[in-house]
């Protein structure tokens, strides 16, 4: 694991794992350089594999500032309060970009892959995470599943696809682990003699 840990690829949405680049209080910033946002758009899959990717320089403040845009949406959508109309102008306005237009192609074993039709600029790449959350934010059955994780420190929001619709930590791995670790310490330690 990395000064800045590690990416997270597993709240069920790109658009929340873009959120999850910014975690806990104080946040810490996952998203701290252009190899970081590398890794990240690789991770989240939104170019094939392979693909080339010429990450410039005014990329990170894009994807940082869209980040910001859907963690306001997703927090007012978890507060239960209505969204903030420069958020949703934000949103839609990256939304409205060409996404990244895949292609077909035949491989040498004639198997198709997915390519692109021309090299991702960094709107495109926006235009899908806000197409993602859009689709996400005006599901009403999707909506319905959005948690904030329960774990101590942690800001993540995820998608809950459990059967009983009753997962409390964004990973089980990560904060259920150490819900269940510190859950054993208190039942452990000795308790206080009551006068």
């Amino acid at each position: 694991m990395g000064a800045t840990g590690e990416l997270r690829f597993d709240c069920g949405r790109p658009c929340l794992d873009l959120v999850a680049t910014r975690t806990g209080s104080p946040p810490l910033d996952r998203l701290d350089g252009l190899p970081r946002l590398r890794e990240w758009v690789e991770g989240a899959a939104l170019l094939p594999r392979g693909a080339a990717q010429d990450v410039g320089q005014d990329w990170l403040p894009a994807f940082t500032a869209l980040r910001a845009t859907v963690e306001n949406l997703l927090a007012a959508q978890l507060r239960g309060d209505p969204p903030a109309a420069a958020d949703l102008d934000a949103l839609n306005a990256a939304a409205r970009a060409a996404p990244v237009a895949p292609t077909a192609v035949r491989q040498d074993d004639g198997t198709l892959a997915r390519s692109l039709a021309s090299p991702p600029t960094c709107e495109a790449l926006l235009a899908v995470i806000a197409r993602d959350a859009v689709d996400l934010l005006t599901d009403p059955a999707a909506r319905a599943r959005l948690r904030a994780c329960e774990g101590e420190n942690c800001t993540l929001v995820y998608l809950d696809t459990s059967r009983g619709r009753r997962r409390r930590w964004c990973s089980s791995e990560v904060c259920g682990n150490r819900e269940r670790v510190a859950r054993h310490r208190r039942r452990a330690s000795p308790q206080p003699a009551r006068s």
